[in-house]
């Protein structure tokens, strides 16, 4: 396995995307090479992957931050259309579930797709994300690669640390190919 080649200029498109980088390497790179550093982990990865192989800067993709102005939240209010996850729906959710309410991805997903329902709905919808959670493997979104590797590392490996699965963890980002758990990745304990 070849050793992870530092992010410059000279890499192509394939060899930079077979090797894991933190999002800090590649905000250093495009402000070194004149890239926008906007976006997420996979925009910035996409728009250097392009620059290595043509040159071409890849545009920020426009997305516009307009907040609709959040009166009074009740529960027999309607879900605001572009809902955004502010302190004020945090207090009425805390209120309404309880202190330990947080924003969980799936539930912010749920309010952003359910627009014109209830915030009634919301807080039943809210119970029924955290049972879902209990009994099961959730879905972790592609940008958070660590998280995935963590939690396939322990479902794999019961009694084992997380100082081991760290190690595992820099191990698996330091070499070519993907970022996914494999047992074979124990051998970074040895």
């Amino acid at each position: 396995m070849s050793e992870r080649p530092r992010l410059n200029r000279t890499l192509d498109g394939k060899t930079f995307r077979s090797y894991y980088y933190l999002k800090e390497e590649l905000t250093a790179f495009c402000r070194e090479n004149g890239l926008p550093v906007s976006g997420g982990k996979i925009e910035i990865t996409e728009r250097i992957a392009c620059f290595l192989d043509t040159g071409d800067v890849l545009p920020v993709s426009a997305k516009t931050k307009s907040r609709p102005e959040v009166g009074a939240i009740s529960e027999d209010k309607k879900i605001e259309p572009d809902f955004v996850c502010s302190e004020k729906h945090r207090a009425f959710f805390r209120k309404a579930i309880g202190s330990g309410f947080s924003f969980n991805v799936s539930f912010q997903k749920w309010l952003k797709s359910n627009t014109g329902k209830t915030y009634r709905e919301a807080i039943d919808a809210y119970g029924q994300i955290m049972e879902e959670k209990k009994k099961g493997k959730t879905t972790i979104d592609r940008q958070f690669e660590y998280n995935t590797y963590i939690r396939d590392f322990f479902a794999d490996n019961e009694g084992r640390t997380l100082d081991e699965a760290i190690r595992c963890w820099h191990y698996k980002k330091g070499i070519q190919g993907h970022n996914c758990y494999e047992k074979s990745d124990l051998s970074a304990l040895s």
